[in-house]
Formats: C-alpha cells, sequence, structure tokens
C-alpha cells in the first residue's frame, strides 16, 4: 500500500514539475483545524519526496464549506492554513520558502442545484498547498503568469519607515511602464517589515505611530501607482508583517513585492 502511495507521488510531482503552477490539497473535518494522521502524512511524504527541492516556493490557501458566519470561517480558513504552515516548518521547510499564506473563507453553494452537496463540501474544507518552481522574480517578467512574484529590491525602506525614496519611486516608474503593455493585468501589492520582536506580526510606522508598517508600504506603493494613472481596480494591498523572511539581510525584509494575480 504504502509503495503504492509512493508511485502516485512520483507520477504527481512529475505531472508538477511539467507545469509553472500546480498543488496538492488536504481536507479537515467539519469545524475543526487540526488534520488527522492521513492528511498530515500526505505532507509529509510530499516534503520528503526526492523531488520536492526543485520548488522554490510553496503558497497556502484555506477554505471552508459554506455554513456558518463569513467572518468565523474566514477566521477557521486561517486558522487551517496556520496548521498547514506549522507542519511544514516542523518538518523541516524553511519559513522563507512558503510565500504566502491565505484564508479565503466559505465557498458558497447553491444547495438547490448542487449535486452530492455532502461530498462536495467536503472538498471544500480544505488547504491548497500550490508548488511553484519558477515564479519568483527581482524584475518584471517579460511574459508574465499568475502566480508570478516579483520581489522589487529597489523600493526599499529606511527602518520604520513607510516612505518612497526618490529611488523607490524611480524603480516604480520602471515598474509602470511594464503595467502599461499589460493592460488587463492584476496584482497584488505585499508589504513586508524585518527585525520585530515575534510577540508582534507588524511593526510601528514612525509616520503614523500604528502598529501597521507593512501595510503602509504597500498602501504607499499603490497610492503612487495610482497616481500615475494605474488603475487602483488592477491592484490590492495587503501587510504581511514579519511573517515571510527572506533569510537575508534585514534590508531585504523592508520590501514590497507584487504578485499577479490575473492576466
Amino acid at each position: 500500500m504504502r509503495r503504492g502511495f509512493q508511485i502516485v507521488l512520483l507520477l504527481f510531482f512529475g505531472h508538477l514539475l511539467a507545469q509553472e503552477n500546480a498543488g496538492q490539497s488536504v481536507y479537515f473535518d467539519f469545524d475543526k483545524f487540526a488534520l488527522n494522521k492521513t492528511q498530515i502524512n500526505t505532507i509529509t511524504d510530499l516534503i520528503n519526496s526526492a523531488d520536492f527541492p526543485h520548488f522554490e516556493s510553496i503558497h497556502l490557501y484555506g477554505y471552508c464549506d459554506d455554513r456558518g458566519t463569513e467572518d468565523y470561517n474566514d477566521k477557521l480558513s486561517e486558522k487551517r492554513v496556520s496548521t498547514v504552515q506549522k507542519i511544514l516548518i516542523s518538518n523541516g521547510v524553511p519559513q522563507n520558502k512558503i510565500f504566502i499564506c491565505e484564508g479565503r473563507g466559505r465557498v458558497n453553494l447553491d444547495k438547490d442545484t448542487v449535486k452530492n452537496l455532502q461530498k462536495k463540501r467536503d472538498k471544500n474544507r480544505r488547504v491548497d498547498l500550490i508548488f511553484n518552481t519558477k515564479t519568483i522574480y527581482t524584475f518584471f517578467p517579460g511574459n508574465p503568469k499568475v502566480g508570478d512574484l516579483i520581489i522589487l529590491n529597489r523600493v526599499s525602506f529606511d527602518m520604520g519607515s513607510s516612505l518612497l525614496s526618490s529611488k523607490a519611486k524611480k524603480e516604480l516608474d520602471r515598474i509602470i511602464v511594464s503595467l502599461e503593455k499589460h493592460k488587463t493585468l492584476r496584482f497584488e501589492i505585499k508589504g513586508h517589515v524585518c527585525c520585530t520582536s515575534s510577540k508582534y506580526s507588524d511593526a510601528i510606522d514612525r509616520e503614523t505611530q500604528d502598529r501597521n508598517l507593512s501595510i503602509n508600504r504597500a498602501k504607499n506603493v499603490f497610492s503612487y501607482l495610482r497616481s500615475k494613472g494605474i488603475s487602483p481596480y488592477r491592484m490590492t494591498y495587503k501587510g504581511y508583517g514579519n511573517r515571510f523572511p527572506l533569510g537575508k539581510e534585514d534590508a531585504q525584509d523592508r520590501r514590497v513585492e507584487l504578485f499577479i494575480t490575473k492576466l
């Protein structure tokens, strides 16, 4: 039985390596954010596969079924993502390899038209692990794809600040040229911080004295791009605090990234 599963894994990873983005899902019991042993083994077997090192990053997206309030399911989906993230890290996956951890809440269904409603709900209580082989760039790619992550190395910030420097604005001006070539492209602006105590998820912005520095960095990039003619309907922004260090110099964690969500 175990050997059969290993053969499935080899086929699965062979399929993954033939794509830019693909993934695996793990499933949760109703109203739970802990995984049973079978689902945990699914994750650990993936990690222990010989092909796992080929992947440059992992994205985690959590979901719930359609029962319960929207706010409750948003929080539950985030807890499910956190569970998977902890399993990955406890099995030796570097935190800086897990680029996105996002709870997406409930998956709404039309109960009057869906066949096998219970089975569908079971499949919606899940976390998707998306494995990426060639999605991380330090420049704007000529042929961008959904899932590409662009680290804006030249858009850096002073410690504790969310203000854009003249150097950062010049780099954003270059990015704008590329965005104007791909007018239907949509993206999320992701803000980050460094050097924050583990007690806190974000840092204090010295301009506002609020603990939302990563959000403000992303928001200021959003505002600058908008002021230069990029439609706000193409962009969203979000702060990720100190959750995704690159494991390099602190200055490189005081960064902003673009994540392509739609072409």
